[in-house]
């Protein structure tokens, strides 16, 4: 036992958890210190991370009491969460491959190895589950960034002889060629003697070599899906493929076709990336910029705040690429990569935002091309009641005199803010220089949600219905908006969400609507009488007389039974007639003896005392002996709420069950492999009816103007609790009322709408549609300094995002400046386009498109955009991700 375990007093030998409720409490304190400080701080040195499904480690939480706020349950034995259970984090549950899209706090969480294997000590993991463990990567060049790689980079794997023989394998970006070259050699088993050669595939059978044996997958540019080619030197001493070979990453195109229409490879997940270049790309000042070679003169690579210059030239490289090569497409890797070494967020192939990497970018150029290569140290002034257009000057003066770039002249423009005190009637007025509008959407007030109605009638199948509820509304909402299409009385609902074969959750009638997830269950219930959770449990033996595992099937049910008085004989006849159907009318086929014969005395999944093997006995007679001698179909217990661990044998006084609603009783229902086989139907478990309210056509989508969002953005709102201002007057923070205000607007206007809400208990797309006009969009309204010009802007660039948050794909409009036509670039795709096309693919607002597309709403594009124009200023409309809270 380790000194700092002992002084820390955790015991020697522990018990089995759940036994003492002073345990839960010694763990948690052994492992919170250890969890968080780890959680907070990742380096480098911590080489590995395991992953943890999010909803067994708050199980876990809940029953040590590991926060301070949450001790009301430490101990509970119904909470206690049993082996750790990942099941919920893979795809498939016999490969245990990760589900893709995965976030990190929401879905999983990252413990080090030494909480990792305290927690398998004490608990286990569920039979058949490998560890999910994870190396940590450092990225970053000048900023050093450690984080953990949850995704593996996939690469496929063949000989130069034998391009058919693929074989995949999955490697960390930190991995070497080295090590991927004596992988290769050992699965093509290459003698040691023999000399080989490394090489990228690409597409239209274009090669490069590999000849950096100490580069690193990450630095060597591969990615996801790449097609890596080992060649055996020939007896004679030549290759069979000749250095010769074209190495580029370049696809030829005709001479004749146009300039700019260049895709970009997708180099894995990296369509976001490809879709904010191609929209900066048909930006033609910035374009212009660089393939006039004006930016050579300018880098500054003394700028503490920029990269050495090197964005900029890796950004100039690609636009020349796509400009002037005759190359139909590229592989942006080069610059991928420069990215990558700076922003290390944008270094792994896992989907991002592109609005977040074209502010990267944005702001990476202007510090790469700075022409002020000493920053002055102004002091900010406000406003003090002198004349907006005189501290708008202000302002402005002092930005360029640290800030003057070719990104400033094209793409900054000036904000007003203004503050005012509740209290005191201060009034602070500032001016602010932005590189993009992030406007924000109206927030729809309803939610549809589609959900299951579970009747304690075991004759009838569940029902799916669609209702609409309040977005921000409570459960007891959702239960009367269900009432009035079933008849059923809302205090007789039960809101349960039921994931991976059991109830995550039991909600409350008061709890947020916001917390139900889509397709949750609702069961009825009656007022004298309580539901019991039940599971169905298949049990394996692996050998004779070794501890039978159990593993959850089918879907979990609720069964009504009185509140006292509850016999056991009862409860195993209500059982039966609930799974009469999904388990072929009481296993006629197979009669209750013979499917006893199956049956294995069920045994605890954790260590007991010698009172509780009595009590085993005790009750195991009572459960042969409380319907006679007969033999049952199936042996029941309590269990976990996690359904993973026998907390025991179904406490009964005589023949009455000591069950009640305050213990949280949860039973399981046990069957052996053939008895299960025999007996369930899963195809009736699964059956259910549609409610007419699921035929009916959907409320077509909200529209809003573009003028709304502005609006929107321009509304005095009230600071939070959690972001107060400083008020110089009362001296203290205060909830002061904010307004913005445009008081410029520069050349290249970049609008990005946030489509994407987000909060700790769901995420969400907003759908909402969006109507902008491609030409003449009249900006001056919206600017409050009375002497400024026209702004009119014409579109030139549209980025928008297929599907839902955390996946989907990117695509791009763009607008050529060489021919004035409309192009859709879709990574190594580009195909002409018109207006309408825009207008109709991309923006729903054209109902009669959106019509036809309704019936798989799951790929109905949305649009949400930064926009370019091209009258005297241009509008830069490019679709983003951005993640925001929605309260």
């Amino acid at each position: 036992m380790l000194e700092s375990e002992r002084k820390r007093g955790i015991p020697a030998t522990f018990n089995p958890p759940g036994e003492s409720k002073s345990l839960p409490v010694v763990f948690a304190a052994f492992l919170h210190p250890v969890i968080m400080l780890n959680t907070l701080v990742i380096t480098v040195q911590c080489v590995f991370r395991y992953l943890i499904d999010s909803r067994w480690f708050k199980q876990w939480k809940k029953y040590v009491g590991f926060d301070s706020w949450d001790m009301y349950n430490v101990g509970e034995r119904s909470l206690f969460p049993g082996p750790i259970d990942n099941s919920g984090l893979f795809s498939d549950q016999e490969t245990q491959v990760l589900k893709g899209h995965l976030i990190d706090e929401l879905d999983y969480v990252l413990v080090p190895t030494e909480a990792w294997n305290k927690l398998v000590d004490w608990y286990g993991c569920l039979d058949g589950q490998r560890p999910i463990v994870r190396k940590v990567v450092e990225h970053g060049m000048f900023v050093k960034h450690c984080k953990v790689e949850v995704y593996l980079l996939e690469l496929n794997l063949c000989e130069n002889d034998d391009m058919d023989n693929v074989i995949t394998r999955h490697f960390s970006k930190a991995d070497t060629i080295d090590t991927i070259e004596k992988e290769m050699r050992t699965l093509f088993n290459i003698p040691l003697e023999k000399e080989t050669r490394l090489w990228n595939k690409y597409m239209s059978n274009t090669y490069e070599q590999l000849n950096k044996p100490d580069s690193t997958v990450q630095d060597a540019g591969l990615f996801q899906g790449q097609v890596l080619v080992i060649e055996r030197k020939n007896e004679d001493g030549t290759w069979p493929r000749q250095a010769s070979h074209p190495n580029s990453s370049y696809n030829y195109r005709d001479s004749q076709s146009q300039a700019g229409l260049c895709g970009l490879s997708n180099l894995g997940n990296t369509c976001f990336m490809n879709s904010a270049l191609q929209c900066l790309s048909n930006a033609s000042p910035l374009t212009d910029f660089f393939l006039n070679d004006q930016y050579e003169t300018e880098i500054n690579r003394e700028n503490p705040l920029g990269m050495s210059g090197e964005i900029a030239e890796a950004y100039a490289d690609l636009v020349k690429q796509m400009w002037l090569s005759r190359s139909s497409y590229v592989a942006p890797r080069t610059f991928k990569t420069q990215v990558g070494r700076f922003a290390p967020q944008f270094s792994g192939y896992q989907q991002q935002d592109s609005q977040e990497l074209l502010a990267f970018l944005l702001d990476g150029l202007h510090e790469d091309l700075n022409r002020v290569k000493k920053k002055p140290y102004l002091a900010l002034r406000d406003a003090e009641g002198r004349p907006d257009e005189i501290v708008a000057k202000e302002a402005w003066t002092n930005h360029r005199l640290r800030n003057d770039s070719i990104i400033v002249d094209i793409f900054h423009g000036l904000f007003k803010s203004t503050l005012v005190c509740p209290e005191c009637s201060k009034v602070s007025v500032t001016f602010d220089p932005f590189c993009y509008l992030t406007l924000p959407l109206p927030m729809k007030k309803d939610r549809t949600m589609e959900i299951f109605l579970v009747r304690s009638n075991p004759q009838s199948r569940p029902t799916q219905y669609r209702v609409v509820v309040p977005k921000l509304g409570a459960v007891t909402d959702l239960c009367m908006a269900l009432s009035k299409l079933c008849g059923i009385p809302p205090e007789n609902m039960v809101v349960a969400d039921v994931y991976n074969h059991r109830f995550h959750k039991i909600y409350r009638k008061d709890d947020g609507i916001n917390q139900i997830m889509e397709k949750d269950d609702i069961f009825e219930e009656n007022s004298e009488r309580m539901n019991l959770p039940i599971y169905f449990r298949e049990r394996h033996s692996k050998h004779a007389g070794s501890t039978v595992s159990t593993m959850l099937f089918g879907q979990p049910l609720l069964i009504t039974v009185p509140r006292h008085n509850l016999i056991a004989d009862v409860l195993y006849d209500k059982i039966l007639e609930r799974i009469g159907e999904s388990f072929r009318l009481l296993c006629s086929l197979l009669g209750e003896e013979e499917a006893m014969d199956h049956q294995v005395s069920p045994e605890p999944e954790i260590a007991q005392s010698e009172e509780e093997e009595e009590e085993d006995e005790e009750t195991a007679e009572l459960e042969n002996g409380s319907k006679g001698d007969s033999a049952k179909l199936f042996t029941f217990s309590i269990v976990n709420s996690y359904g993973t661990a026998n907390i025991s044998p179904l406490p009964c006084d005589g023949n009455i069950l000591k069950l009640n609603r305050q213990s949280h009783s949860t039973v399981a229902i046990d069957w052996d492999t053939e008895s299960k086989k025999q007996c369930y139907n899963e195809q009736e478990a699964e059956a259910y009816e549609r409610h007419e309210s699921m035929l009916q056509p959907q409320k077509k989508k909200t529209t809003v103007a573009l003028r709304e969002c502005i609006e929107l953005f321009t509304t005095m709102e009230t600071l939070g609790e959690h972001d107060p201002w400083y008020c110089p007057t009362c001296k203290k923070h205060q909830q002061a009322t904010k307004k913005f205000d445009l008081w410029s607007l520069p050349r290249i206007l970049v609008v990005h709408l946030k489509r994407f809400s987000y909060n700790r208990c769901w995420r969400d797309k907003l759908d909402t549609v969006v109507d902008f006009p491609i030409k003449d969009l009249n900006m001056s309204k919206f600017v409050c300094d009375p002497k400024a010009g026209p702004y009119i802007y014409d579109l030139i660039a549209v980025s928008n995002h297929y599907g839902g948050m955390g996946g989907g794909h990117y695509t791009a409009y763009g607008k050529n400046k060489v021919d004035d036509k409309w192009y859709h670039f879709d990574d190594n795709s580009v195909s002409s386009a018109t207006e309408d096309q825009i207008v109709v693919r991309y923006d729903p607002l054209i109902t009669t498109l959106l019509s036809k597309e309704t019936h798989n709403m799951s790929n109905t594009p949305s649009l949400y955009f930064k926009g370019i124009v091209d009258n005297v200023l241009w509008l830069l409309i490019l679709g983003g991700s951005s993640i925001i809270s929605c309260q």
